[in-house]
């Protein structure tokens, strides 16, 4: 079979990529003031009307707690740009 013009396979698409290594962030617990890295399915971000009801969440892997951090637009690009799962708060007023 070959290709028409214009048109590509997707082997010929996907050909020369290389594994692309998984994200992962640093994070830290201020309960148990542990240090870790998470995966991106590790965090949720919450992002609301303004500053105060934007935020990320993850579980402490040492001690459990659930810990919750507020998230600047900085913080909102990288944790979207890395596949964080995003919900969008929407106000009912």
């Amino acid at each position: 079979m070959s290709e028409r013009a214009g048109e590509m396979t997707a082997a010929t698409a996907f050909a020369g990529m290389r594994r692309v290594a998984p994200v992962v962030f640093r994070a830290g617990c201020p309960d148990c003031r542990g240090r870790f890295e998470l995966a991106a399915s590790a965090l949720r971000l919450a992002i609301g009307a303004s500053s105060r009801t934007t935020f990320y969440s993850f579980t402490c892997p040492d001690c459990g707690a659930v810990v919750r951090k507020p998230a600047g637009e900085r913080i909102v690009e990288l944790l979207t740009g890395g596949g964080v799962s995003t919900l969008r708060l929407h106000s009912t007023v």
